[in-house]
């Protein structure tokens, strides 16, 4: 009986993955068979085919060959991969054979008779509905054409390469330094399930003066419009931190928890945000700052930031790349998000001083806090709202938050607006051009806006979800009792200069907030969760971020003299012409 025995096993001396080169037998000299070392990560194709019968393939190694012209009749679609050792510089490639060069879409579904009767082109229709003399044109209803691979729009009703859109990446808001410690990451999904009821706040102060409502805009029509004009007021955008009145209240000891109505509404609707965004938080003692950054997100107005196609700015050249390189920058798009954001910005501010009457003003217990005896352009209708709401869950705790908030006109009437009767906060929405990229599918409002307003108003709900959540909480921390939105676009769809009011809307802040389905009580729980998580940190400076790209929001610690250049450079700026001069 023939016996078998095991040939001896050479273990590698390097420790090393494979056989040593130093320690190869002699009767054993693999040099055909390949090793190249791998990391874990690394997809692996086939290490060996037993199947394979064509024979040695090692000549089409490197590259990957055409599905089509090397199978011949009766093989497999999966015999597109080369088997292990056929090459070096493939030996662990891994191919997407089946899923992407043979993928094509497939409804089992019959296809529902032509309405009219009628032969197609002499030729049976095919896939999904499409007739053979449509090649690559998809059908509506079908889910793609005869030869219409990969592209098919379903249904006939989204836009061309939408699973391309998936890929584009945004930057962040501010610069990630490797010197920052993460502390804290939270995703959106454990936000939304956050609650806390809120009882009515305490009004501490009022300063500002506000200027009546002109109700002539609310007469307004798309054959009564009327245009946008460039009013130059001054309204202040000041952070917490350097506010007069908060460092006043501090030495108070009013709250725990100093912020502005802009900061707050951001945290407070996070979970819808898209666009990055961040907040500086400030403790000092026992004290809580929220402080936002100059030049940030919180000084411009984002534009259909929840669309599913929402505007893009041009991606930069490649440095890398010498194809790219151009010698002169091209100017950016009007359509762009940086230059709809500004747009945006420049429409809101204009139409809040455009719509008021200076002649009838109304002023509160005190001065503007900002404006300093040396400025001489006129002040715009702001009035500023103290108020310190209760965050504590049982009666022993001790957690009060004091909000600046803001109110931009008033209704006359029987009620005094110093004691928050008849207070209105002013927004606007801006049309570009439905048929741009990034329009989200928007009516054409002049066509619209009379007769099917409610289809305007869904569009706008869900491609500016955001910043309409943020304008109504901004409205229900300021207790105003109306909020007027106006309806406006561009004179030409070409030129973002020239802007006409079509219409102006007017709501209960409340009301619209279950409109939009935003819960006050969910954006309560979202601020102390953040409240308690910093205030278990020690002293310092930290920045929370939200991800630029994912549904996440993450809390830094950095140093104590981060940002302090930026702040430096914005004062100076300042101290010539106000951040929020229009």
């Amino acid at each position: 009986m023939a016996s078998f025995t095991l040939p001896p096993i050479h273990d590698n001396p390097d420790g090393g993955w494979g056989p040593s080169s130093s320690n190869i037998p002699e009767q054993f000299k693999f040099k055909d068979i390949p090793y190249a070392p791998y990391s874990k990560s690394d997809k692996l194709g086939r290490f060996a085919d037993w199947n394979d019968t064509t024979g040695d393939t090692r000549q089409t190694a490197v590259g990957l060959p055409s599905t089509r012209d090397a199978r011949g009749p009766g093989r497999s679609r999966r015999d597109g991969a080369q088997a292990f050792g056929s090459g070096t510089a493939s030996a662990f490639a891994y191919f997407h054979v089946e899923d992407e060069s043979s993928f094509s879409l497939v409804d089992n579904k019959a296809a529902p008779p032509r309405r009219g009767g009628g032969f197609t082109r002499g030729r049976a229709t095919g896939r999904g509905g499409g007739s053979f003399g449509n090649r690559g044109v998809a059908q509506r209803g079908g889910r793609g054409g005869f030869n219409n691979r990969g592209g098919a729009q379903r249904g006939g009703r989204k836009g061309w390469r939408d699973w391309e859109k998936t890929n584009r990446t945004r930057e962040s808001s501010v610069a990630i330094s490797p010197q920052w410690t993460m502390l804290e990451e939270i995703e959106f999904h454990r936000l939304a399930k956050l609650k806390l009821e809120v009882d009515e706040p305490e009004d501490i102060d009022t300063h500002g003066r506000v200027f009546a409502y002109d109700k002539s805009y609310d007469r307004i029509t798309t054959k009564t419009e009327r245009p946008l004009q460039l009013v130059d007021r001054i309204k202040y955008n000041t952070t917490t931190s350097d506010d007069p009145v908060i460092q006043q209240l501090v030495s108070k000891n009013v709250a725990n928890v100093y912020t502005t109505d802009a900061i707050l509404s951001v945290l407070m609707c996070a979970p819808r945000s898209v666009n990055p965004w961040d907040i500086v938080i400030l403790r000092e003692g026992n004290n809580l700052y929220f402080d936002k950054r100059d030049g940030g997100p919180f000084d411009t107005v984002t534009v259909n930031e929840n669309a599913s196609d929402p505007p893009q700015d041009p991606a930069p050249p490649n440095p890398n790349n010498p194809a790219e390189k151009t010698a002169v920058p091209e100017p950016p798009s009007i359509n762009s998000a940086t230059s709809l954001s500004l747009e945006a910005t420049y429409i809101n501010q204009n139409f809040g001083f455009q719509s008021v009457q200076e002649n009838i003003a109304a002023d509160f217990a005190h001065p503007n806090p900002f404006y300093g005896p040396e400025e001489t352009e006129p002040l715009a209708s702001c009035g500023y709202r103290y108020r310190v709401f209760d965050l504590g869950i049982t009666e022993d705790e001790d957690v009060k938050i004091c909000i600046r908030t803001e109110v931009d006109a008033y209704v006359p009437g029987p009620g005094n607006p110093q004691e928050g009767h008849g207070l209105v906060t002013i927004r606007a929405l801006n049309e570009f051009d439905p048929r741009a990229q990034g329009a989200g599918g928007a009516p054409d409002w002049r066509s619209k806006l009379d007769s099917q307003r409610g289809a305007v108003v869904a569009t706008e709900m869900k491609n500016n979800s955001c910043k309409l959540a943020k304008w109504t909480v901004q409205s229900v921390l300021a207790g105003a009792e109306l909020m007027k939105i106006g309806y406006i676009s561009r004179g030409n769809p070409k030129d973002n200069t020239r802007h006409v009011i079509l219409s102006t809307a007017s709501m209960r802040p409340t009301d619209f907030a279950a409109q939009l389905n935003v819960s006050l009580a969910n954006g309560w729980g979202i601020v102390r969760t953040i409240t308690d998580l910093c205030m278990k940190m020690p002293e310092g400076k930290y920045v929370l971020i939200k991800d630029p790209n994912k549904s996440v929001i993450r809390l830094y610690a950095v140093p104590m003299t981060a940002f302090t250049t930026e702040d430096e450079d914005g004062e100076g700026y300042e101290g010539d012409e106000p951040e929020s001069a229009a």
